[in-house]
């Protein structure tokens, strides 16, 4: 029960103010005229005034409110290292028990588990004691929170994001003082390189903590693509430059890591996955036109139209054998140098093309033998066959033969004809998706051939071979027979995909992963995988997951698409993945490349320092063992040697309210009447 006297004026307090100052005024000056009833009238005035004010008598039944204590028990990755699950377990106990025997208190419990990220957060966010701390006070009565008290390593990552603390809040650090710990730091990692070209990364081998034996060496081993490991032995807390050199095109993955040396904390930091995407710098193709046709055109503008193309072009306009008397000297502007292209910087080309190209003795068997060679190794030539393919002076007829896909049958079959993507076309990246044939425009011409090796990807008159595709050695060739193309280009009733077509079959030809026609590929989302697989068979087996830790997955694989598959995986921990499924493989990385969690192992109190240095709150070794609680007055210092402080709130629930006028109006009257006639009896009988 709670007794108090409450005022509720019935005028403004201003306008009672003044009245009060009139009213002294006016007794004022009846003392100096000396009139004998200025008391009585001045104890009338005193009784309207206090009339005006309104005074109550209050009685409150108040219900007192627990305090409520937030505590906060990280449980995520990093500290479940070492016996820091042990030492959390524990603390807990010894506060349930302490918090338990406080009177008056309720406990609110907080668990930062690290397993689903906060709204806006990432994967790799961390430990996000802050946010998970000013979630819970918003849901709390912050005028009964007696403190707050973090159970933590002390490493948090949202710190920035710290709420405005009613109480003092304090941290148990976890951890023990001999702990130590060894990562390794990748710096620099581009997401993209110039393939061929070297790309630095910064790495450094770096231990934190207690270590028993700084400084030394470390064997640091470097792995690309899943393939077997090099290494090297590094010094210890010295930053080095690695320069590194992609192998091919697409995602190159490239492992780092250093073996767990005996009394770290953990080897989950000894690890780091870099992707880095391979990119061409620029696709240098030689164009060869064997003499100037409609569909020479369209090739140098598709190839122009591509700002990464460095097109190197040349058109033989007068044949050797022509004699017309020009000198020889002014056939030309200069000297086209073939024996520079062809056998000096053969290899430079990534696609050399020849477009409608016969044997005119420009270019000597050698510089063709040459060429074949060029493609056994690696490089990529693609032949758009017109008339000049059927002829004596075919480029078949040459050191060429060994390489292309098909041999003329020295038929030229001139006839309108649609072509037609075939069943293994459907499946082919190459024309996937180009199946629309019946609204394309038709072709005029087509070089008959015999029994094609590779895959036949598309048809023409009579279903007879009109796109080729073949693998040779390391390298790869295209046949195109016909030379007409260019029809779709200029909309010949209605046209058709020309541009899509000639893009994708040059960029197959320089193995643009994309394009692949048969590989098996992933994409990682967080720890979720999505596996495609591209083949040109009827069905595919299923891939097999090896996970960082040597256990393997199966997953199967549901067809999409023709020629293509594709399964889910999620992965249960961060690192290198390989996938497998018949002769295929690959590897992908899960997570992040250094997971945030573990770059700072080693308990501190530094991150945590300042904001509990603003509630005069206190940091305590675990180790040391758990501190006492007491209470502290608002404002004072809530922490010491051994104990933690907590504030009494002294919250309450009103019950219920009564409220009595202590002048009543009847009370008033009569006084003030009273007061008033005695005063005026006063004065008539003097």
């Amino acid at each position: 029960m709670t007794q108090t006297i409450l005022f509720d004026p019935l005028l403004p307090w201003t306008v009672i103010w003044v009245l009060a100052a009139l009213s002294l005024a006016a007794v004022a000056l009846a003392l100096w005229k000396r009139l004998s009833g200025w008391a009585l009238r001045g104890a009338a005035a005193l009784v309207l005034l206090a009339a005006l004010c309104g005074p109550v008598y209050q009685t409150e039944d108040r219900a007192p409110l627990k305090d409520i204590v937030v505590v906060l028990e990280d449980q995520t990755a990093s500290q479940q290292l070492s016996n820091r699950p042990e030492q959390t377990t524990a603390t807990r106990a010894t506060l349930e028990v302490a918090l338990a025997a406080r009177p008056n208190t309720d406990i609110h419990w907080v668990t930062v588990d690290g397993v689903e990220p906060r709204e806006g957060a990432t994967d790799n966010s961390g430990t996000t004691l802050m946010g998970h701390l000013a979630e819970a006070l918003a849901n709390l009565p912050r005028g009964r929170i007696a403190g707050m008290i973090a159970i933590s390593d002390g490493q948090v990552h949202d710190i920035d994001q710290s709420p405005a603390m009613p109480a003092p809040f304090h941290v148990l650090l976890s951890g023990q003082p001999d702990d130590w710990d060894r990562r390794l730091i990748v710096r620099n990692a581009p997401s993209f390189a110039i393939i061929g070209e070297p790309v630095t990364l910064t790495l450094r081998i770096e231990d934190q903590g207690a270590a028993p034996s700084p400084g030394g060496l470390a064997e640091l081993a470097i792995s690309i693509g899943g393939a077997g490991p090099q290494r090297f032995n590094l010094p210890v807390g010295v930053g080095f430059d690695l320069p590194l050199t992609l192998p091919h095109g697409g995602r190159n993955v490239i492992q780092f890591s250093v073996p767990m040396a005996e009394g770290e904390l953990t080897d989950r930091n000894n690890a780091a996955l870099v992707q880095i995407n391979g990119v061409r710098d620029r696709l240098r193709v030689l164009l060869v036109s064997g003499e100037p046709h409609p569909g020479g055109r369209t090739w140098r503008n598709l190839l122009k139209s591509d700002s990464a193309v460095d097109l190197v072009h040349f058109t033989i306009l007068r044949p050797p054998e022509k004699q017309d008397g020009v000198p020889v000297d002014e056939l030309s502007l200069i000297a086209f140098p073939t024996r520079e292209l062809f056998l000096e910087k053969i290899n430079d080309f990534d696609l050399i093309i020849f477009d409608r190209y016969k044997r005119r003795g420009i270019l000597p068997a050698i510089y063709l033998d040459n060429v074949a060679d060029y493609v056994q190794r690696g490089g990529a030539v693609l032949v758009a066959a017109g008339p000049d393919f059927a002829s004596a002076d075919s480029i078949y007829r040459s050191p060429l033969s060994s390489i292309l896909p098909a041999s003329p049958s020295a038929r030229v079959i001139e006839r309108p004809y649609r072509p037609t993507v075939t069943d293994l076309g459907q499946r082919h990246p190459v024309t996937a998706d180009m199946t629309d044939a019946e609204s394309w425009g038709r072709w005029l011409r087509q070089v008959d051939v015999n029994v094609p090796e590779g895959d036949v990807l598309m048809s023409g008159l009579d279903d007879r071979p009109l796109l080729v595709l073949n693998r040779v050695g390391d390298g790869r060739v295209a046949l195109l027979a016909s030379d007409h193309a260019w029809l779709w280009s200029r909309g010949y009733e209605g046209g058709g995909p020309q541009l899509e077509l000639l893009r994708r079959l040059a960029h197959w030809m320089m193995k643009e992963p994309e394009l692949e026609e048969n590989v098996l590929t992933a994409d990682a989302t967080g720890q979720r995988m999505r596996i495609e697989r591209r083949s040109l068979q009827d069905d595919v087996g299923d891939v097999t997951v090896t996970a960082p830790d040597g256990s393997t997955a199966i997953v199967k694989l549901r067809e999409i698409g023709p020629g293509r598959w594709e399964g889910r995986y999620e992965g249960k921990e961060p690192g290198l993945y390989r996938l497998e499924e018949g002769t295929q493989s690959t590897v992908i990385g899960l997570g992040p490349a250094a997971p945030r969690e573990f770059e700072q192992t080693i308990a501190t109190a530094d991150v945590l320092a300042e904001v509990v240095s603003q509630t005069r709150g206190g940091i305590r070794n675990i180790s040391d063992g758990v501190p006492i609680l007491r209470n502290v007055r608002e404002g004072r210092t809530a922490a010491g040697r051994g104990w933690i402080g907590l504030t009494p709130r002294d919250a309450y629930r009103t019950v219920s309210v009564n409220q009595t006028p202590l002048l009543p109006a009847w009370l008033v009257l009569l006084l003030a009447s009273a007061m008033i006639l005695a005063g005026w009896l006063r004065e008539g009988r003097r």
